[in-house]
């Protein structure tokens, strides 16, 4: 089995996203908050290192369909590519949670987006196309929340954000348990950075 990890930025209150997430808001209100860490330039050492962490090679992905973009239920005549343009950051295949049937969609630079209907079908498909390379569950709340669910989740990294978002998104609501030792941590202005192993 391939490593599985996650990274995520979260605030005070455990929001992953604000609420209100739409097309024109795709991170909820304030959400993009939580982000200024890693999109600000210039970077504080710390934060550049831990955004080289985020970005790092996978061998494959998986992700919410909240995250791929703002299409509910059916996908009817929509030509929704996901929010990243022609050539989105993953360059590997990315297993898309949906209930709803939709054929793959190739991508420049090797992102392939694959839709399948569980968390289990994603990890059996994402372990087979990843060979000896990690899976990054890319979030969002549900798609972490299931990995942590299944078990199935080596690390987990934090990026505690100091701001209050008072809703929107969690990972950690309805986990009954989670037993995770901090294995790392860095601070900058904008975030503390801990990376957790999860037992």
């Amino acid at each position: 089995m391939p490593f599985v990890t996650s990274h995520m930025s979260i605030s005070l209150d455990g929001f992953v996203a604000g609420p209100d997430q739409s097309e024109d808001n795709p991170l909820g209100i304030d959400g993009i908050t939580l982000h200024h860490w890693h999109l600000n330039d210039p970077k504080h050492q710390v934060d550049e290192a831990f955004t080289h962490r985020l970005l790092g090679t996978r061998g494959a992905y998986i992700m919410g369909r909240n995250m791929f973009g703002p299409v509910r239920g059916e996908w009817g005549d929509s030509d929704w590519h996901g929010w990243w343009g022609s050539e989105p950051p993953y360059h590997a295949p990315v297993f898309v949670l949906t209930h709803y049937p939709h054929d793959p969609i190739e991508m420049e630079g090797g992102t392939i987006f694959r839709f399948v209907d569980s968390f289990d079908t994603a990890l059996a498909e994402a372990t087979r196309e990843a060979g000896d390379r990690p899976i990054d569950v890319a979030g969002g709340a549900s798609a972490v929340r299931q990995a942590l669910q299944a078990g199935c989740l080596d690390e987990l990294v934090l990026d505690i954000v100091p701001v209050v978002l008072g809703s929107g998104e969690r990972i950690f609501d309805d986990l009954l348990e989670v037993t995770a030792e901090p294995v790392e941590t860095a601070t900058s202005p904008l975030a503390t950075h801990i990376v957790y192993r999860i037992t």
